[in-house]
């Protein structure tokens, strides 16, 4: 089982804007669904407001010290990072971190690999932004062309 950090980031770092995605390319959405499908998904109290229902066949893992989460089958919510990792044992699956900055930096020492969307523009007024130095410690080792001007990097830690 490998730790995952998974993200679309624009020229500037950016990843947010006002709660969301400040973006929508369809490939990168299926893309996304493609790669976590089936394997456990790590989030902010957050980025879990701004999907509005569970990620389908995924397990949805809140990181958040709120209550109000409601329960629904495939949510789980977690207090912190030590209460995550001690799932590793027990899931035959990844763990995807999703987002959002927090939760980033929180899991930076523990993923293996990024897969990094560079979307092709800078957001205006974008409010959340990747750790800048995220990258430090991983290589490129691979690529991938959704579309005509957006590309997936493939991470390595070194």
């Amino acid at each position: 089982m490998s730790i995952i950090g998974i993200v679309a980031v624009d020229r500037n770092g950016a990843i947010g804007r006002d709660g969301s995605i400040p973006w929508h390319y369809s490939a990168d959405l299926k893309f996304f669904k493609q790669q976590t499908m089936g394997h456990a998904c790590v989030m902010g109290h957050r980025t879990w407001l701004s999907l509005k229902r569970p990620l389908p066949a995924r397990l949805n893992i809140v990181m958040s010290r709120r209550a109000e989460i409601e329960g629904q089958a495939s949510v789980i919510v977690l207090r912190d990072k030590q209460a995550v990792l001690s799932l590793q044992p027990y899931l035959a699956c990844n763990l995807y971190i999703i987002g959002g900055s927090q939760v980033y930096q929180t899991f930076s020492e523990e993923i293996e690999q990024w897969i990094v969307t560079e979307i092709p523009h800078a957001v205006e007024g974008a409010d959340t932004f990747m750790p800048q130095d995220f990258l430090r410690g991983f290589k490129a080792d691979d690529s991938l062309k959704l579309e005509e001007d957006l590309q997936v990097k493939f991470y390595e830690r070194v």
